[in-house]
């Protein structure tokens, strides 16, 4: 079985600050580092005796998280601008509730192409093009076991490719899940199936 590990990555600057993501690019606190340490462990058993291979989205609370999972499993990672979460824009690094008061609701139709009025922001089909293109060099490289360190919203979209949706059924999905979770997708060798194993499991950042 073809195995990938998709991290989110854990708790950022940005998010104890209260401020929009997206390609503004801070760094892990003290807690983000221990939860990746508790990533990086439980990482390792699941990879146990497999040939790895690591990626992640070159944003620094990715690559953090990233260095400290190759430091582990003794993996260099390449970094993947094309892993990046949604691009908010000129919101990004502001305030959330800057963007909460700015944004336009999502129309019924063509939230594919929507970026909620706000000046320089990504689509959904923006994200996914460039989300597809580098699952499909992911898969490309021959290890057995695949980890990936991304971001909560740009985990849909690598999902997504996983299960072979079309970018043009993207306009409404979601797939929430926890900072710092791991989802767990395989393939079966002999049925070629690919299942969603584990959904955003973060049994593991307990106690940290």
């Amino acid at each position: 079985m073809k195995t990938l590990y998709v991290v989110t990555h854990p708790q950022s600057v940005h998010h104890v600050e209260g401020k929009v993501g997206g390609w503004y690019d801070s760094a892990l606190t003290d807690l983000g580092r221990r939860q990746a340490a508790v990533i990086a462990t439980r990482l390792a058993a699941l990879c146990a005796d497999q040939s790895a291979s690591l990626f992640s989205s070159d944003l620094l609370r990715c690559s953090e998280a990233a260095e400290i999972i190759g430091h582990r499993l003794s993996l260099i990672p390449r970094r993947t601008p094309d892993l990046r979460e949604m691009s908010y824009g000129v919101a990004e690094g502001r305030p959330q509730a800057w963007l909460d008061a700015r944004r336009l609701p999502v129309p019924d139709e063509a939230g594919l192409d929507d970026t909620g009025g706000i000046e320089g922001a990504e689509s959904r089909r923006m994200v996914a093009t460039r989300i597809y293109r580098a699952m499909d060099e992911i898969l490309a490289n021959p290890a057995s076991c695949h980890i990936i360190v991304t971001h909560g919203f740009a985990l849909t979209f690598v999902i997504a490719w996983w299960i072979g949706m079309p970018i043009e059924s993207l306009g409404k999905v979601n797939l929430p899940v926890s900072s710092g979770s791991i989802t767990h997708l395989g393939e079966h060798a002999f049925w070629k199936s690919r299942a969603v194993i584990a959904l955003g499991d973060s049994g593991h950042l307990l106690g940290t």
